[in-house]
């Protein structure tokens, strides 16, 4: 499974300005996890939001995006990666493509799918496998504009579990952390050709997926990659800084999106790294506070609501705890112990919290306790992609299902 500097500083994370009630790429419309949409259902019947259709998946550990009316699958059949468009209202197939792929996962054997999200822009959306072959697609027909394998071209290692880096858009840019050689570890490529535009870098990637935003008038990207939190500027590549942060050992997984709140920066990480809080400073970030026993995220990415954090701290194979933690000081004002693996998304003021065991779970976002106000089934296990939520209807994946739930309130 696997923004946003003075608050005088409108921040947008993808260049078209999306309906705020869609979600075209991984985390959102501001890659921050959170949906600012209006008119989700204030309770839910007993047995849960009704069903509006189901689809049976391939394989992977990608989510689904949404925007105009239209959702995009990346999943994997057969020998083959696949990307299908849908009606997102009634999931009535618009076309399917795909290309031959021989990935396999030689650590956790039951998924060989492609493990990053789609990304939404105009007229095109962009896919980047699990073996780094980054394509362009027509959103209309489904026609391949441009391809590059990524992997190839810059040597790029397999990582424990395939490439996962979600694509952002930035201007004219898709923006990557391919990990390649020779200084090709963060690459921007022509959203329009598919051409280099610039790379920079020597780290290898992690799980990571960047994310753009504003600083005193002046755009960065942010890579949380295997060494260091890179901010560069996406329309050059030159590099603001890099600061270094990574697990104590070599076999781990970083996958958190930087997390961007005013001027201040939350990285965090398992296996030893912990969480920091960071200020934003052109000659480097000042450390507010760190530590690995406050927030340390393995997969999913942290929301933040009204000077809180609420997230998953713990590794996911050996059970996750369910916290609030106050930002500005890093202390911890809750945690649900043994809560288990998830992924959450803020709509509002309530926490929609998905568990790998399948459970949607509905709690308001506050820092005085954890308490749910309706949980539902609606998956079995395994479920590991990030969920969507575009226009009050909820979209979530399983190992091998995709349902879309209704979360609209009644007309």
């Amino acid at each position: 499974m696997f923004p946003v500097f003075l608050s005088l500083l409108p921040v947008t994370s993808i260049a078209a300005e999306p309906s705020e009630a869609d979600w075209p790429q991984f985390l959102g419309p501001h890659r921050n996890g959170v949906y600012s949409g209006s008119g989700l259902a204030q309770q839910w019947p007993k047995e849960g939001p009704p069903k509006i259709w189901e689809k049976k998946l391939g394989q992977g550990f990608s989510g689904p995006v949404v925007a105009g009316g239209k959702l995009v699958l990346f999943h994997r059949i057969g020998d083959k990666e696949t990307v299908e468009c849908l009606n997102a209202t009634n999931g009535e197939n618009v076309w399917k493509a795909g290309y031959p792929t021989g990935f396999r996962d030689e650590i956790r054997a039951e998924d060989d799918g492609p493990r990053s999200t789609p990304a939404m822009a105009g007229d095109r959306v962009f896919t980047f496998g699990a073996e780094g072959m980054l394509n362009c697609w027509s959103l209309a027909s489904g026609a391949k504009v441009w391809s590059v394998d990524a992997k190839s071209e810059f040597s790029a290692p397999n990582g424990f579990f395939g490439i996962a880096c979600s694509p952002l858009i930035e201007g004219n840019a898709v923006l990557l952390n391919v990990g390649g050689r020779a200084g090709a570890g963060i690459v921007a490529f022509d959203k329009a050709t598919g051409k280099v535009l610039w790379k920079t870098s020597d780290d290898e990637a992690s799980y990571s997926s960047p994310v753009a935003a504003s600083i005193h008038g002046r755009r960065y990207a942010f890579f949380f990659t295997r060494r260091h939190l890179s901010a560069v500027d996406p329309a050059n590549g030159k590099v603001a800084f890099e600061f270094p942060w990574s697990p104590q050992i070599s076999a781990s997984v970083s996958a958190a999106t930087p997390l961007l709140i005013d001027d201040l920066i939350f990285i965090s990480a398992s296996y030893g790294a912990g969480a920091a809080l960071l200020r934003f400073r052109e000659s480097g970030p000042e450390k507010i506070w760190s530590g690995d026993d406050i927030l340390s995220n393995h997969y999913a990415t942290s929301v933040h609501h009204e000077g809180f954090l609420y997230g998953f701290d713990g590794r996911q194979e050996q059970g996750c705890n369910l916290r609030c933690v106050e930002l500005k000081s890093g202390k911890v004002r809750w945690s649900r112990d043994g809560f288990g693996a998830g992924s959450i998304l803020l709509a509002g003021e309530q926490l929609l919290i998905l568990t790998e065991k399948g459970q949607l779970i509905r709690a308001r976002a506050s820092p005085v306790e954890f308490k749910p106000n309706a949980q539902a089934q609606i998956l079995p296990f395994v479920v590991r992609a990030y969920p969507a939520l575009a226009q009050g209807l909820f979209y979530a994946r399983s190992k091998d299902r995709l349902v879309c739930l209704d979360l609209r309130a009644p007309l």
